[in-house]
């Protein structure tokens, strides 16, 4: 599921969870699918978790399908590039089991240098991104 997506990709890019700066969920604001991703971080960041700035780009510019991953993808790399983290749109009450730092309303300066991004797809097709910001 959810959970060992984000390990697989973090395994792979050889970057401990603790070096996660930003995570982009895939956040379809629908009860099962947000507790779902909600607790699949629980799991993967443990205590950390509740500390990870967490937005989700649907909330400005709805659900793309196929195409949701890669414009999200884009505003990530545009958050490694500017510093500055897109804002989750109308979140006033996330949910009892929704208990993670979102980033609502408005961008935030985060200065990532590491970042998590979310696609999670019909019937358990999910894919996981790590992006770093290229200091050369």
């Amino acid at each position: 599921g959810a959970a060992r997506a984000m390990r697989l990709a973090l395994r792979d890019a050889g970057i401990e969870p603790s070096a996660i700066d930003y995570i982009s969920a895939h956040a379809t604001s629908t009860d099962v699918g947000d507790i779902a991703e909600t607790q699949a971080i629980h799991t993967v960041f443990g205590e950390r978790a509740a500390q990870v700035p967490v937005s989700a780009m649907k909330s400005q510019i709805g659900h793309l399908l196929g195409g949701s991953g890669g414009v999200e993808t884009i505003a990530c790399v545009q958050a490694l590039r500017t510093g500055w983290v897109s804002p989750t749109l109308n979140v006033d009450h996330p949910g009892e089991h929704c208990d993670l730092d979102y980033v609502a309303h408005q961008a935030r300066q985060v200065n990532p240098r590491t970042v998590l991004k979310n696609s999670f797809g019909f019937g358990g097709q999910n894919a996981v991104l790590v992006l770093q910001k290229y200091e050369g």
